[in-house]
């Protein structure tokens, strides 16, 4: 397997698998609160509506665009999509901002949803609406990160195969864990996924321009391992300064 191709299918596995964690609490929280039935329908509605976005789009950009014209939007797409990602890791890291909890999330939800009076009988409208929206909203970032990459790199089956196999995978494991939802080291995974999306921002941007990198795919790596480095600095300093500022006050 090419690297390219390891580090797009990490890459976007590791991104639908975050999101769809995210998701999954909600649809949780839905499931245990309202009833099943309605939630599940608003998924799979929310999840019919991602797949026909990427089938609607994805083909009319591999075969429209310019490749170099697509890789320099693209490029750049990915490196502010990526750049945000990893920001909000490293800050999460430092202690500069609160990490994901999904267990308190989950009792959110669940209280929000408690709150509302649910239909004598038939299909519940605030589950269905509740799901479909949460499956809905956090897929889409999936669907942007599933064309960009997969676009670009002319892999768009490729790319959605391995978002389906984020689904499928977040899915078996809710429903083994159910509630369980915190131990997931999220925001390693986000992490991993800004770095991986700023890289491949970099190279194919750089491809756009003409730049020819050396190894050609290798050095995908290569970025990776770069930004990470940087990322690690970043990590120690600034969490080593504000340790030393904590002590001082």
């Amino acid at each position: 397997m090419h690297s390219a191709t390891f580090v797009l299918l990490a890459s976007v596995f590791l991104a639908s698998s975050v999101e769809m964690v995210e998701a999954l609490t909600i649809v949780v929280a839905v499931g245990v609160t309202r009833g099943w039935r309605s939630a599940l329908e608003g998924v799979a509605a929310a999840l019919a509506t991602l797949v026909a976005l990427v089938a609607a789009i994805g083909p009319a950009l591999v075969h429209y665009v310019p490749l170099s014209g697509l890789r320099i939007a693209v490029g750049g797409l990915l490196l502010v999509f990526g750049m945000q990602w990893l920001r909000k890791a490293v800050l999460r890291a430092v202690g500069l901002k609160a990490k994901h909890d999904e267990d308190a999330i989950f009792t959110e939800h669940v209280a929000e949803l408690s709150a509302e009076k649910r239909p004598s009988s038939g299909r519940d409208p605030t589950a269905f609406a509740v799901a479909f929206k949460g499956v809905f909203l956090e897929g889409l970032e999936v669907v942007v990160i599933v064309l960009t990459l997969g676009v670009a790199d002319h892999r768009l089956g490729l790319a959605a195969a391995a978002a389906g196999a984020a689904v499928v995978v977040v899915a078996a494991v809710g429903v083994v864990v159910s509630r369980q939802l915190a131990g997931v080291p999220e925001n390693a995974m986000k992490m991993a996924v800004g770095l991986m999306l700023v890289s491949f921002g970099t190279f194919w941007s750089g491809e756009g321009v003409g730049v020819h990198w050396p190894g050609s795919d290798l050095a995908l790596p290569v970025l990776v391992a770069v930004y990470g480095a940087v990322a690690w600095v970043t990590v120690s300093v600034v969490g080593r300064e504000r340790r030393a500022g904590v002590e001082v006050a």
